[in-house]
């Protein structure tokens, strides 16, 4: 019976998977569909809108080439003209001079013929027909202002549509995630010569597999790559996946978008509680910082509520003139009541935990000190982590502890117990826990250098854990376990562990 329902509970699983992929799938057919319409649509628009700009363009040319015709029309006609009109002149002239010389033969006084002759002689020689060219200035030819549209012609009946890219392959096997990077691979299903440039897009996913249609986050854009291969750096791994697609792009067009691939991008991302930390912690979700004077909002509801609370204001007042407070001043000063639901911890435990549990597996986070800070402690502990307990004062908590007060000094503690390090204290500090190796790590976040390691046997899950006092600590979360530590931890597992670990055996 046992066996028939685990058969069927799988059964139900593998429906269950297969409608929520089916469901997805009309989603992105729904989708698709919409968008056959609406870009079927702009493409008619914009195909209207280049003949448009080719008939403007056409129309424009045909005025100005006809223009061009009236003006060679206007001059060769003026040209003629003018010498139509001077040569009907001359011609008037030369037949009035035609008509005198004629008469003159008829002349019988010898001194009257003698004076016709020279004046005639005279007038032949001023005459303008004797001054005119006989050649036109201008032909009736307008052959040189003809046009020839043939090759124009066919270079218009050989409109086509442009030529766009095929769409990538993007090769998974080749892909690869590490370091809080991403190096894509992907190749072209033809050699195309004419490809300009890539376009990548990604965008961060809870879901495995195709990408959602409705996924609440968007593309984010890499635009003119110019290879066929791309890495995304410096990225912060808080989704369970990302989704990645390319298209190509020519000097006309950019193609289809490729098959989209999925990547798993699982990282350790935590907030701390800001709602159980310390009272005198400002806490916001990636930084914690000392604050003397948290909670003193709070001092008008103590008045009437403790017999104390006169001399509970004055400890406040005293604290106040005297700078920054020693921690086992500032406890003293504190009275319960004002903590109101912060009262996770108190006294001297200026503690703040994650707010997300580690029971398995290998995770790593990174925490940088503000500037002057004066003391901190970064580790992890169990949730049962008492309200006055200091981080690695008990057997439940395991911390590095920093120190600046009067002098420079770095410790691994667990129970009660520290360990002096002769290292120096690094700007960043990255922490590394493997629950199932059971062990615990700090590193130089920059140089990966081994700080310390705790080897012990986690009983439950723990949560980071911090101390703050009289400074303030940014964390880096949604990172992977780098590959420089994985080396470390294997080559350091694989000789039986570091020199330098304090073992111990969680309780």
């Amino acid at each position: 019976m046992d066996s028939q329902k685990e058969a069927l509970q799988r059964i139900i699983t593998t429906l269950a998977n297969k409608n929520e992929e089916l469901h997805n799938f009309i989603e992105t057919l729904s989708h698709s569909l919409a968008g056959v319409q609406v870009n079927s649509t702009q493409v008619i628009s914009d195909l209207e809108e280049e003949f448009d700009t080719l008939f403007s363009i056409l129309d424009e040319m045909k005025e100005s080439m006809t223009n061009t015709i009236k003006q060679e029309q206007a001059r060769k006609s003026h040209e003629l003209q003018n010498q139509l009109t001077q040569s009907t002149n001359a011609l008037e002239s030369a037949e009035e001079l035609l008509e005198f010389a004629n008469n003159a033969l008829h002349i019988k006084d010898e001194e009257e013929f003698a004076k016709a002759a020279k004046q005639i002689k005279d007038r032949v020689t001023m005459a303008p027909a004797f001054r005119l060219t006989m050649k036109p200035k201008a032909t009736d030819s307008m052959t040189h202002l003809m046009v020839d549209f043939s090759q124009e012609r066919q270079l218009l009946q050989k409109l086509i549509f442009l030529p766009v890219p095929r769409a990538p392959e993007i090769e998974a096997q080749d892909c690869l995630v590490m370091d809080n990077t991403v190096n894509l691979v992907w190749r072209m299903p033809v050699e195309d010569s004419k490809i300009d440039h890539y376009i990548l897009e990604y965008r961060k996913t809870e879901h495995e597999g195709l990408p959602r249609v409705k996924d609440e986050r968007c593309w984010e854009v890499v635009d003119n790559i110019k290879t066929t291969e791309y890495t995304l750096t410096g990225l912060k791994f808080d989704s369970k996946f990302m989704n990645f697609r390319v298209r190509a792009c020519n000097k006309a067009a950019a193609g289809d978008y490729s098959d989209p691939v999925t990547l798993e991008t699982r990282a350790f991302n935590f907030s701390l509680e800001s709602s159980s930390s310390h009272l005198n912690l400002k806490v916001e979700e990636g930084s914690v910082e000392w604050d003397p004077q948290g909670g003193k909002g709070l001092e008008s509801k103590i008045k009437g509520k403790e017999n104390k609370g006169s001399a509970h204001l004055a400890n406040l007042k005293n604290m106040s003139r005297s700078g920054t407070p020693s921690p086992k001043r500032a406890a003293s000063a504190r009275s319960p009541a004002v903590r109101g639901g912060r009262d996770r911890f108190t006294g001297e435990s200026y503690t703040v935990l994650g707010d997300t549990s580690m029971d398995c597996g290998q995770h790593y986070w990174e925490v940088k000190a503000l500037k002057d800070c004066k003391s901190y402690s970064i580790g992890v502990a169990y949730r049962n982590l008492g309200k006055f307990d200091q981080l690695g004062k008990t057997n439940t908590s395991w911390c590095i502890h920093i120190n600046t007060w009067l002098q420079t000094s770095l410790a691994a503690k667990h129970n009660n117990k520290a360990k002096s390090l002769d290292v120096a204290v690094p700007e960043q500090i990255g922490v590394y826990c493997d629950l199932d190796g059971g062990q615990l790590s700090f590193y130089n976040a920059e140089s990966k250098q081994l700080l310390h390691t705790f080897k012990t046997k986690f009983n439950q899950p723990v949560v980071p854990a911090f101390m703050v006092w009289c400074g303030g600590l940014t964390l880096s979360t949604g990172l992977q376990v780098p590959s420089a530590v994985r080396s470390f931890q294997k080559t350091e597992n694989g000789i039986g562990g570091s020199s330098g670990s304090l073992n111990s055996m969680a309780q």
